[in-house]
This record gives structure tokens, sequence and C-alpha cells, in this order.
């Protein structure tokens, strides 16, 4: 069964190709980053735009480097939210309409599912049950998992996610879009100078708070010389306060269900120190932590395919409408088990 995935929820057009026996096939991003760089920040009109033009172009390569025709392909999966709602339609309607012009079978994949499952793809993917930290620059959230769509809210940020507070300290900075990796990059040159604060870790819960953080790297900032030395100083202390949080979330997650696999993924599971720190607490906790290579760190179309199969497999599938829904909770996803056992489509 090969089922070809879309990935249009943002600034990052992506396709991929995956197998149910074989496993991942192909697979190709086309990034909006200099696009957007211009501006600051991500347009969702350009972004839309963008998807328009990259993403039938792409479709038609990764068919074409897998040796493989539209009519080996056995299923679409796409992403229908969260996400811009411009760029959710253009991957929505490619995907119906070619769906339907093949006669095959469509399904809509949420977008945090498609990363929760992410390190799925491994060669040692995770076995279930596990917690699940997704860390993005929308969504922060802890999750329990007990299988394909069967998920518990354990956590979530109250205000900004992980990924925005890193965007909005590098904008504070003078750092500029993608302001995240550019805060990483410049706090590899800081020196433990500044303490910073880790939000809501003095009271019980599993839920986030990284707003206030935001603001006490502003004080810091404006309360200290500009010097580029002082900048990086900034941004390592807040990089660190970020990490000490989430792995004193993770640890009370792990300890609070009695499980012993954490799983991390979204794009700010690809940042090193973050890694490393949960890492080493997992290794204290005697668990065991995984991660998505860097390149399904991001949005990506592997995942999709991926978490697409699963619902197809289990008989799961849209009808005619084109489905977008930009907000989304992951609690409202229905269980996915087969029907009766694994489907050949």
């Amino acid at each position: 069964m090969y089922v070809l995935g879309i990935e249009t929820s943002c600034d990052e057009t992506g396709v991929a190709i995956y197998h149910a026996k074989q496993g991942l096939i192909n697979h190709f991003l086309y990034s909006q980053v200099d696009l957007h760089s211009e501006y600051g920040g991500v347009v969702p009109e350009l972004a839309s735009r963008d998807h328009i033009r990259k993403l039938v172009p792409l479709i038609k390569q990764v068919l074409q480097e897998s040796h493989l025709r539209h009519s080996d392909i056995n299923g679409i999966a796409y992403t229908a939210g969260p996400g811009l709602m411009g760029a959710l339609l253009v991957g929505a309607a490619t995907a119906r309409s070619l769906a339907w012009t093949w006669q095959i079978p469509a399904v809509a994949v949420h977008h945090m599912e498609g990363h929760l499952l992410a390190p799925m793809l491994e060669e040692n993917p995770p076995k279930f049950p596990f917690v699940a930290l997704l860390i993005s620059g929308g969504h922060t959230l802890l999750v329990r998992v007990e299988g394909v769509g069967n998920y518990q809210l354990l956590g979530e940020s109250l205000d900004d996610a992980v990924g925005e507070a890193f965007d909005k300290t590098a904008k504070l900075l003078g750092l500029g879009y993608p302001g995240g990796p550019k805060l990483s990059a410049l706090a590899g040159q800081g020196k433990p100078n500044f303490k910073f604060p880790c939000p809501m870790t003095d009271r019980p819960g599993l839920d986030f708070s990284f707003s206030g953080l935001k603001t006490f790297a502003l004080n810091t900032f404006n309360g200290s010389e500009k010097t580029q030395q002082n900048k990086a100083d900034i941004a390592l202390a807040f990089q660190s306060a970020v990490s000490e949080t989430l792995v004193i979330k993770c640890k009370r997650a792990l300890q609070h269900t009695g499980l012993k696999r954490l799983v991390v993924a979204g794009g700010v599971s690809a940042n090193k120190q973050i890694r490393q720190a949960l890492t080493e607490m997992a290794a204290k906790e005697e668990a065991q932590v995984h991660f998505p290579r860097l390149q399904f760190c991001t949005d990506n179309g592997a995942m999709i395919a991926y978490a697409g199969c699963q619902r197809l497999l289990a008989g799961q599938q849209q009808d005619l409408a084109i489905f977008a829904r930009p907000r989304w909770p992951m609690t409202e996803l229905s269980d996915c088990r087969p029907v009766s056992g694994p489907a050949e489509i």
C-alpha cells in the first residue's frame, strides 16, 4: 500500500510516499524561509500562493524519483489542521481532487499527530504507551499516548508556545526570522552570566507558561549594555530556562503516568541543548527517550504519509468534502484501530 503524504500547514511544502510494509520511499521539502524573511515572519497570503506554485511540481517529482506512477498510489493523506487556513486549503483541495481523479481514498491528518508519530519513521521506533512532548512554533503539549488516535492531554501552554517564545525573544534581540534557530546559534556563544526563572515549576501540574520568560528576557536586555556578548548571554539564559522547564515537566509526566518512554517531537525538538537535557533526565529516570531525525523535526510530508497510512489501514477516509480546520484539538481525534485486522487498499 503506497500513501502519498501532503503537508502545507504553514510555510513549508512537504510531500512524501510511504509504503505500509517497505516504510518511507521518498520525500521532498520546500521551505519558504527566504520568502518570508524580508517581512520578519510568515505572511499567510504569500504562504498560500507559494504552496500553489510548489505543491504539484513536488508531487510529480516525488513520483518520478520513486519510479512510481499515480496508478501505484493507493491513498492520499493531507494535513487538515491545525495551521493557516489558506495554506491548509491548498493541500486539502489538491489532495481531495487527486484522490477523486485517481479514484482512491483520502484521509485528513492532524498536524500534531503527524509530529507525534514522526519517531515511528526511525529504525527503532518507540512502543506504545508513552509520554509525548510536542514542542513547535504553535504548540507545547504533554500527551499520554496509548496508541494512534488514543491521546490524553496531560498539560499544555497557557500562553506562548515554546517555538513562539523563541521567535519573539529572538526578535527583541534583533536576530530576525526565523528566530528560533538564530537564537540557538547565538546561545552557543553565550556565557552563564544571567540566570532566568523556570516558569510554573514551583507549583504542581503539567501546564506551561512562557510569556513571562519572554518578558524577563526583554527586561534583562533593556537593563544591560547592548553588546554582542550580552545578547549571546541572554540567549543562553533564555534557552537554558526553557530547557530546564521542559525537563522538570517531562520528569513529572513520567512519574505521574508511571511510563518509561518519552517521545519528543516538533520543530523545537531539534534544539541541541533541549535534546541533551531531556536525554540526561531520561537516563536518570531509567526511561527511554525517542526523537525524530532532524529532517523530520520540522514540518514534512513523511510524518503525514505515515500517520495517514495508519488511518487508511484502519479503514478511515474522508468524504468528498474538502476538510480544513485551522483550530483542531488533538483530544477530538478518533482512535485508530483496524476494523478487521490490517487492510489492503
